[in-house]
């Protein structure tokens, strides 16, 4: 008995409309266009869409046929997704943004971020995200790397203007670190460090103030890093319906190894 076949994954086309690096290291990308009205949206702040990828040597125009390119391409052509934060998303106007961290010519994202021009188009599906601010938390803990930074931008942003709280951000030198907006009663600490240095931002919460009252934590980034996090907030006895941690990517996988582990035990962060 054959397995039935999986429906096609809905695809929305969108177009580049312009292009800014918000750092040295970050580009952000804003698109719309006609297939804006094709996208799964909600109004978690940490919204996430899934980029399909196709190499442009092969002279493909989007949407694309999933299932006859993995029937009739190599393995080394094969089409390869990337999970990137919505940055934001203006209805109105109808735009998104999505900032892409470059670090050289790694990955297969952020270089076609790099050289993205006005009119260029790219496919994007899915739509996923589980948080968003809690107004009636005591205070606010964000916890996270470069991959976090957009959902935590977006999240400030939607803080109450007299909400309290912490926000620890790591990036790789300062080149990483990016304008933020957030009410006066949030503190951002920047950490320095390299990926391998899993222990950094554990170790910034553990010798940090712990305010009274009711937490809401926002704690995504490398995934052992984000183990090391979750031991400390197992510790603080942070119940898990005011918590929302996941690994983001793992130091030295590719997404596509990273992806396949969360099914084994390495890859599960227990929450």
């Amino acid at each position: 008995m054959s397995k039935p076949t999986r429906p096609p994954r809905p695809q929305a086309v969108l177009t580049v409309e312009s292009s800014e690096w918000v750092s040295p290291t970050t580009v952000r990308i804003v698109a719309g266009g006609e297939g804006f009205a094709a996208l799964s949206l909600n109004d978690f702040t940490d919204a996430y869409v899934k980029l399909l990828f196709v190499r442009p040597e092969l002279g493909l125009t989007p949407p694309y046929d999933e299932a006859h390119l993995r029937e009739h391409l190599a393995p080394e052509d094969q089409p390869v997704r990337r999970t990137y934060t919505l940055r934001w998303v203006d209805r109105e106007r109808q735009q998104v943004a999505i900032d892409f961290v470059v670090h050289g010519d790694e990955g297969v994202a952020a270089p076609w971020a790099r050289s993205a021009r006005p009119g260029d188009q790219f496919v994007v599906s899915g739509g996923g995200g589980g948080y968003a601010p809690d107004p009636t938390a005591d205070w606010h803990l964000f916890i996270g790397d470069e991959s976090a930074l957009p959902a935590i931008a977006a999240a400030l942003e939607a803080l109450p203007g007299e909400a309290r709280g912490l926000a620890y951000l790591q990036v790789t030198d300062d080149s990483g670190r990016i304008g933020l907006e957030a009410p006066d009663g949030i503190r951002l600490q920047w950490l320095t460090g390299g990926a391998h240095q899993t222990a950094l931002l554990a170790d910034a919460v553990a010798a940090g103030p712990w305010p009274d009252g009711r937490v809401q934590v926002f704690a995504h980034g490398e995934r052992e890093s984000m183990k090391a996090v979750r031991a400390l907030l197992k510790e603080r006895a942070v119940p898990r319906e005011d918590l929302s941690l996941s690994g983001y990517w793992a130091y030295g996988r590719t997404e596509d190894r990273f992806q396949a582990e969360k099914r084994e035990p390495i890859g599960q962060i227990l929450v």
